[in-house]
């Protein structure tokens, strides 16, 4: 009579340490596939598309070492069984890298059960390694990581797929595979006491709860890393994007500036072969700089000499009296780093819309300084400036874009960092001035 009530108390109290175990090891699972998901080598380990044999060890041991000390944990400190989430974790393994590389981890991962004689975890785990390789193996990676251990939406999905067409559901295969060897492990630890460590309860609805506790662990895990690789993928297409957008702002030349220097070559063919023999050179450099491959960053010297190109054919289409150059380059400037076709645009259109209008022409000149960490570049022109444009000129296409081109690119690349001002006197001229870090970096922007 004195003994059933305290049989009792017993069952309670083990059925609530299970309660909590298992609601503890869900945030156990959490916390750890968040805390290596912050770490950017292991994030590069676990989403490369292949991996060499380093490269696998070095993601085996980010996720064995903490998940090995938290079997240790488990066998040391009484009452702590959630920390032990290491049938968890070989399924991980055989999922994400593989049967053979998973059998290893499941061995490593039952050494400290092994040395506290539960003798059964080392063949059991690697076992399960393998099992969980092959499962890997048999779905798509997609599959894998879409993943989901909420059984009602799997089932309903299953339903939904399999009326009109049956098919084999992986992922549901999935679910089913994680609890039969969940249910495996409680059966041997209930016939092998002491041999092997699982959550025994004679409880059904209980032992339920464990089983299905397996895939959930599994499935917080996936999704949280799964999260992170979605928000990767999206910052690489913004990065694809970005790099397309440069590639886009750096190759746009005016066609009119095209047509003309060609109509100037056929004119200049007869009468000054050499001169247009020059110009077809100049109009070549342009056109290969324009669309190959270049880096984001060039020295302002090569900037310079694309710009000395183009300003020379613009010299022989207008003539020297009417368009003349001037440079006032500080030599300390030369081999700074400054975004590529940068200056062209700010020459094209102070040639186009601040001296093309004048009937005698005008100056471009072009300034560098270098004042601390920053190098300022300047395009200036002496020609009838913004305001005293007439409306109609306003109007035509392709005015502004070139100053709208490099702001774009500067605001892309530097962001804050930069300045771009514009400052136009009608009748005197127009000054742009762009304003940079001497050493620019970006990372993830090609070239940068």
């Amino acid at each position: 009579m004195l003994e059933r009530p305290r049989r009792y108390s017993e069952w309670v109290a083990d059925n609530k340490l299970i309660l909590i175990t298992l609601l503890v090891k869900l945030g156990v699972a959490a916390s750890v596939a968040s805390a290596l998901a912050r770490s950017r080598t292991f994030q590069h380990l676990l989403f490369a598309e292949r991996r060499s044999r380093y490269q696998t060890m070095g993601l085996l041991a980010f996720l064995l070492v903490p998940l090995t000390l938290g079997v240790w944990v488990r066998t040391i400190v009484p009452n702590f069984l959630a920390a032990d989430i290491s049938f968890e974790t070989v399924i991980l393994l055989g999922l994400l890298v593989g049967p053979l590389w998973a059998m290893m981890g499941g061995i490593l991962v039952s050494i400290p059960a092994v040395y506290h004689h539960e003798y059964l975890a080392l063949p059991f785990d690697a076992v399960l390694g393998l099992a969980a390789g092959i499962l890997g193996r048999l779905v798509q990676k997609e599959e894998i990581w879409g993943f989901t251990p909420f059984i009602d939406l799997s089932l309903y999905r299953w339903i939904r797929r399999n009326i009109p067409q049956v098919r084999f559901d992986h992922q549901f295969f999935m679910l089913l595979v994680i609890v039969f060897f969940e249910a495996i492990r409680e059966w041997l630890a209930r016939m092998y006491p002491g041999r092997l460590f699982a959550l025994v309860t004679n409880s059904w609805g209980l032992r339920v709860l464990v089983w299905l506790c397996a895939p959930v662990v599994v499935g917080i895990a996936l999704k949280v890393w799964n999260a992170l690789r979605l928000e990767l993928k999206l910052e690489e297409q913004k990065h694809l994007l970005l790099e397309a957008r440069l590639d886009a702002l750096q190759r746009q030349i005016n066609p009119h500036f095209l047509f003309n220097t060609l109509n100037s070559i056929a004119s200049l063919v007869r009468s000054k072969p050499e001169l247009a023999r020059e110009m077809t050179v100049k109009l070549a450099n342009i056109l290969r700089a324009l669309l190959k491959d270049h880096d984001t960053y060039v020295p302002l010297s090569h900037e310079l000499s694309f710009t000395d190109d183009y300003l020379d054919i613009e010299v022989v289409r207008f003539g020297p009296d009417k368009l003349r150059v001037e440079k006032d380059i500080d030599p300390k400037t030369l081999n700074l780093l400054v975004p590529s076709i940068l200056l062209q645009p700010l020459i094209e259109n102070s040639i186009k819309h601040g001296l093309e209008p004048r009937i005698h022409g005008g100056t471009v000149t072009l300034r560098s300084r270098l004042h601390g960490g920053r190098v300022s570049i300047e395009v200036a022109d002496d020609g009838v400036g913004i305001a005293a444009r007439p409306e109609s000129a306003l109007r035509r296409a392709g005015n502004g874009i070139g100053m709208q081109n490099v702001r774009e690119r500067l605001d892309v690349l530097y962001g804050h960092q930069a300045r771009f001002t514009v400052v136009s006197n009608p009748g005197r001229g127009t000054l742009v001035s762009i304003e940079l870090p001497a050493n620019p970096s970006r990372p993830g922007v090609r070239g940068a």
